[in-house]
């Protein structure tokens, strides 16, 4: 697998749950193919998401298993934080110019929703749902080749 290629990890949760308590199973499900001979990796070098996966049960997971964090401090946790003074702990720190270019899998994902089955979840079984998630995924890469000669 060449370094253009990024393999599909699809999971899903029950619809009213929110993304964070799949965080674990997500990353235990990971698997990156090498090129060469070899199992596949199961550990990113680093793990990037919004504020919405800022716990302190993901930070531990993650310092763990040796994964570089590149999540924000929620408001209200900083806030929380800074109100109990020196006994609030540190700022978390993360790579400002790595969190930067997470945008780009946003507007993947929001280029995959225009399905609106996709975006709605009418689905019910995650055979069917994965089935249009990785179709989808064809007819975009497919436009995209449309100009190559």
């Amino acid at each position: 697998m060449d370094g253009n290629k990024r393999p599909l990890v699809l999971l899903l949760g029950p619809g009213q749950g929110g993304d964070a308590p799949m965080f674990e199973n997500l990353m235990e499900a990971l698997a990156v193919e090498r090129e060469g001979p070899g199992r596949a990796r199961t550990r990113p070098a680093r793990a990037m998401a919004d504020k919405a996966y800022s716990s302190r049960a993901i930070r531990s997971y993650l310092r763990g298993r040796g994964i570089q964090c590149v999540i924000p401090e929620k408001d209200d946790q900083k806030a929380n934080r800074q109100r109990k003074g020196s006994a609030g702990g540190r700022p978390v720190t993360y790579d400002k110019e790595a969190y930067k270019r997470r945008n780009v899998v946003e507007r993947s994902f929001n280029t995959l929703k225009e399905w609106r089955s996709l975006a709605t979840g009418y689905d019910k079984m995650a055979l069917t749902y994965r089935s249009a998630a990785v179709l989808h995924a064809v007819v975009i890469w497919s436009a995209a080749l449309e100009d190559t000669p």
